[in-house]
């Protein structure tokens, strides 16, 4: 049965970030990729973790109501483990890419200086930073859509606030799905606690894979061996006998 994919973008941009995957995964899967809320066309909308695991929800219902395989980058990343905590039922697998650091304690804090921060600067000032940033370091057509779009930094202090001092590795253990840490080599803040994430895997269904030279944005630093790896997952989610799970009961607060 073919997999369907979902793809959750990062902080402050949109589902654009995604147009270097699209084209090679929709040559075998179904897959489409959400603007979380107060991003791309969710611009305007109030920013919570319920409001952002509904977004992916509404993807999965999209694609037929899976179970899915969400791949969340970032911000994404922590979204799509969240979404796997409230509907263990709508998952087939769990990609976290540049999501597997533990986010409570002293790392935060830097965090949430910039998050504090960001408000008091120009959007436009902060959107001109970011676009040469793009530049200077990606090929003008992995970017070209994410700049075309725009980013949402009114969203991130909020965005940020929620999953700081929320997720530790240990958030795994109650992933029942495969999942896959997949990683820039060069992304040492994001990748930090990456070997603690996969040892918390209830049935060791958690590997880790790293796009060598790549940064935090490994899917514009190498889209190619980004998607491929993907694809590999995907396939081998496919070739795996699909194991039922009931939902869980959730209460707001839990980690």
């Amino acid at each position: 049965m073919t997999v369907p994919v979902v793809l959750v973008h990062g902080t402050r941009l949109s589902a654009a970030q995604w147009s270097p995957q699209l084209p090679g995964l929709r040559k075998e899967f179904p897959v489409t990729a959400v603007d979380l809320p107060g991003h791309g066309a969710r611009r305007g909308e109030p920013w919570s973790l319920t409001a952002a695991c509904e977004a992916v929800a509404e993807g999965v219902d999209a694609l037929g109501g899976g179970p899915a395989l969400v791949v969340g980058h970032s911000l994404g990343g922590y979204v799509a483990l969240e979404f796997a905590l409230r509907s263990p039922e709508r998952l087939r697998g769990l990609v976290l890419a540049g999501a597997s650091a533990d986010t409570r304690g002293p790392w935060a804090l830097p965090y949430r200086a910039v998050g504090a921060l960001v408000p008091r600067l120009p959007a436009a000032l902060l959107a001109r930073w970011n676009d040469r940033l793009l530049r200077r370091l990606h090929p003008p057509e992995v970017v070209a859509e994410t700049i075309r779009t725009g980013y949402a930094f009114e969203a991130l202090p909020a965005a940020w606030a929620s999953v700081l001092g929320r997720f530790a590795p240990d958030a795994l253990r109650r992933v029942e799905a495969p999942v896959l840490i997949l990683n820039g080599e060069k992304d040492p803040a994001f990748r930090s606690g990456e070997r603690a994430f996969a040892a918390a895997h209830p049935h060791g269904r958690a590997r880790i894979e790293l796009i060598p030279r790549a940064r935090h944005l490994a899917n514009f630093d190498d889209p190619a061996a980004f998607t491929a790896a993907l694809c590999r997952f995907a396939r081998e989610l496919e070739a795996a006998p699909q194991e039922p799970v009931h939902p869980t009961s959730w209460k707001r607060g839990q980690p």
